[in-house]
C-alpha cells in the first residue's frame, strides 16, 4: 500500500510536526495498541494521547513495537491539571514517560490552564528544565486562551511552540488564531470534526459531493487548507484510513467562503474558564 506523505509543520523549538495526526481520546487502553498500531500502517507518524486519557500504556507499545524508526514518530502526551505544580510537574511526566516506555516525548503539553489553581507557571519552569535535559523536544499548552498565553509569554524563557485547542467549523478561534500567527505559536485542532456535530452539515455535505468526498474529509481538509494541526479520532479501522486520505482534493474559494459562514462560535467541549 502507497503511504500518504503528510506535511510537515515548523515549530518555534526547531522540531516539524505533521500536520495530520492521529488522536487518541477516549480509546480504551487495551483497544490503543491495536488502533496505533493501524493509524502507523496506513501513515499516521504523529500520536497524541494525555495522562488523562489512560492509554499511554498502549500508545506506548504500539510505538515501540512498530517498524517505523523512532526518529520518524511525533509523540505527544500531556500533564493533567491535577499534577500541575512546581514540585509535581516532574514526577507526573516520568510516570507518563514511563508508561510509553520511551526515551522521550516530542511534544508535552500542560492540558488545561485550570487557571483558578495558579499553577501553570510553576509547571512550565520544570517543562524548561525537561527540554534542557533532552526527555522533551518541545513544549506546548492546551486549551489556553489569549490571556493565559500573554501571561506565560510574560514570564517564560522558552515560548509554547502550540496551542492544542477546540476548532472545527462551527468554532473557528479567529482572534485566538491571529494571535499564534502573531507569536509563531502553531495552531493544533482537538475534535476537528466537532465530535462528529458537523458531519451532517448541509453546506459541507454539499461540498463533499462535488468532490466525490466525505464530510470528514472535507472537514479535515479545510483544517489543512487553513494551516492548523489536525488530530482527528477514531478506532474504526476503515475511517481512520479515510480521515488521512485528503490529499486528492483540494478546497476551492467557494468551498472555504461556504465553511467560512459556518462558525457559530459553539463549542462540543468545555471553555477553558470552566475546567479547574
Amino acid at each position: 500500500m502507497e503511504l500518504t506523505a503528510i506535511p510537515d509543520i515548523p515549530l518555534s523549538s526547531g522540531a516539524e510536526i505533521p500536520q495530520l495526526g492521529y488522536g487518541v481520546w477516549q480509546i480504551p487502553d487495551d483497544e490503543a495498541e491495536q488502533a496505533v498500531t493501524r493509524a502507523i500502517e496506513v501513515g499516521y507518524r504523529s500520536i497524541d494521547t494525555a495522562m488523562v486519557y489512560g492509554n499511554e500504556a498502549g500508545v506506548g507499545r504500539a510505538v515501540r513495537a512498530s517498524d517505523v524508526p523512532r526518529d520518524e514518530l511525533f509523540v505527544t502526551t500531556k500533564i493533567w491539571n491535577t499534577d500541575q505544580g512546581a514540585d509535581t510537574t516532574r514526577p507526573a511526566f516520568e510516570r507518563s514517560l514511563g508508561l510509553l516506555g520511551l526515551d522521550y516525548v516530542d511534544l508535552y503539553l500542560i492540558h488545561w490552564p485550570a487557571a483558578q489553581n495558579d499553577r501553570y507557571l510553576d509547571t512550565w519552569r520544570v517543562m524548561e528544565q525537561l527540554v534542557e535535559e533532552g526527555l522533551v523536544r518541545s513544549i506546548g499548552v492546551s486549551n489556553f486562551e489569549v490571556p493565559h498565553l500573554e501571561r506565560l509569554l510574560a514570564e517564560c524563557d522558552v515560548p509554547p511552540a502550540l496551542n492544542q485547542v477546540e476548532l472545527h467549523p462551527y468554532l473557528h478561534q479567529r482572534t485566538l488564531r491571529a494571535f499564534h500567527a502573531q507569536q509563531e505559536i502553531v495552531t493544533e485542532a482537538w475534535s476537528p470534526l466537532g465530535q462528529a456535530a458537523v458531519l451532517d452539515d448541509p453546506t459541507l455535505a454539499g461540498i463533499a459531493a462535488k468532490h466525490g468526498v466525505s464530510a470528514a474529509q472535507v472537514t479535515l481538509r479545510w483544517h489543512l487548507q487553513l494551516g492548523i494541526v489536525a488530530i482527528p479520532k477514531s478506532a474504526n479501522p476503515g475511517r481512520i484510513a479515510e480521515n488521512i486520505d485528503l490529499f486528492g482534493f483540494e478546497l476551492d474559494a467557494e468551498d472555504l467562503a461556504a465553511i467560512d459562514t459556518l462558525d457559530r462560535e459553539e463549542r462540543v467541549g468545555s471553555h477553558p474558564d470552566d475546567v479547574s
